[in-house]
């Protein structure tokens, strides 16, 4: 019996899957945009320092120029930067101005310093490549080691931050999604077993009632022969029972049946064993004797005996009523199952078709599970709460192709 998460499972981890490369890789396009231009920015203000530096080097220049330059320039550079010469050798002289945004311990020798921004120069190599200071437009005066500031390290590392967080949400939901699925389909599973035993259940023990009335009335031909009859209607429920459950996993046959006459056949069968309480219910067809659809006899009297059995449970008084009510409209077979029981919340309808929900206390969830899958697998039609009033009632809808 082949049971499983079939298209619908395998399309939602698609889902989560092409979710997860759209966020990660929208993430690192935007965010590597935004570095690009910000390295720019900062690459314009380390030229536009060289350029100070080129026109601080004419003897023409005065103090005030100087200082402008300082303030508006040096002053706003945010990023690390150092000064040297054309050999690579860091400029001391001017300190402020030759070594900007370094962290610097005051602690260290002039030998032990010097080694220290010949390391930093050598990183800021492998970021940028150096700007050169020219003496005359031609002549390499001095070369600006630059690298980049904090927000643009910071924003470097923030969408791998932000991937890592996506990806762990996606696997959580995925984590999540398949222990729903895995928890769903034990529980179809387990209530498999359990719909096996209870549609086996009645008729064997009716089967042993009927051995014990062979033995006590073995000498009365007529008991004899109704207890036959008995005996074969109940042989004849189990093969059915086994017929059932043969066709779910396979592809049934869908052959005309006639609507009127299945439905008649099910009322009986319930009138048949229904307990003396309950003699008041009244279970009625309202269509066409003439109807027919296309369906599987077997698959289908299991999806009606659900729905009624599903009435039964809902109607808590003695004047109990279950309405079958079917029209073609278009294409389709619409056919309603409506009872006065005591209804159904507006939040609990698409609860009711889950595998393993069932507000009976003894109760294992897979009747309406069933009913769902054979009539939307099976006959690929579609059923539904159509209405549900707290006290009043609850219609099913059912739509078959016709």
């Amino acid at each position: 019996m082949k049971m499983s998460g079939g298209p619908a499972s395998f399309n939602i981890k698609v889902i989560l899957i092409v979710l997860g490369i759209a966020i990660a890789g929208g993430t690192l396009y935007f965010t590597n945009d935004l570095v690009q231009r910000l390295q720019e920015r900062e690459r314009q203000i380390a030229e536009l320092y060289a350029k100070s530096l080129e026109y601080i080097a004419d003897p023409n220049v005065n103090s005030f120029d100087i200082t402008f330059i300082f303030e508006n320039i040096v002053k706003r550079i945010d990023f690390p930067l150092i000064l040297t010469d054309a050999d690579d050798n860091v400029i001391f002289q001017g300190f402020d101005v030759g070594v900007r945004n370094l962290k610097i311990d005051t602690t260290l020798t002039e030998d032990e310093l010097q080694e220290f921004l010949r390391e930093k120069v050598e990183e800021l190599k492998k970021q940028h490549a150096p700007i050169e200071v020219t003496f005359d437009g031609t002549t390499v005066w001095r070369k600006i080691y630059y690298g980049d500031s904090e927000l643009v390290r910071s924003l470097i590392l923030f969408p791998y931050l932000q991937i890592s967080f996506a990806l762990f949400f996606v696997l959580i939901a995925y984590l999540s999604f398949s222990y729903m699925k895995k928890t769903e389909q034990s529980n179809i599973w387990v209530g498999m077993a359990k719909e096996t035993a209870h549609q086996l259940g009645t008729p064997i023990s009716s089967l042993m009632g009927w051995t014990e009335m062979l033995r006590l009335y073995h000498d009365n031909p007529d008991k004899v022969v109704d207890t036959a009859d008995e005996i074969e209607n109940d042989l004849s429920r189990l093969n059915k029972v086994t017929q059932r459950f043969s066709k779910i996993g396979s592809k049934p046959e869908l052959k005309d049946e006639n609507l009127y006459e299945l439905l008649s056949r099910i009322i009986n069968y319930f009138n048949r064993r229904l307990p003396t309480s309950a003699q008041n219910l009244k279970m009625i067809i309202d269509g066409p004797e003439d109807l027919s659809v296309k369906i599987n006899t077997e698959l289908f009297e299991w999806v009606i005996e659900n729905l009624v059995k599903n009435s039964l449970d809902a109607i808590e008084h003695k004047q109990g009523e279950i309405i079958f009510r079917y029209y073609t409209e278009g294409n389709f077979v619409h056919l309603e199952v409506s009872d006065n029981g005591k209804g159904i919340e507006y939040k609990r309808r698409k609860d009711i078709f889950r595998p393993g929900y069932s507000t009976k206390r003894r109760g294992w969830g897979l009747g309406l599970s069933l009913t769902k899958r054979i009539v939307e697998n099976y006959h690929h039609g579609k059923i539904f709460v159509k209405d549900s009033i707290i006290g009043k009632g609850t219609t099913f809808k059912i739509l078959l192709n016709k």
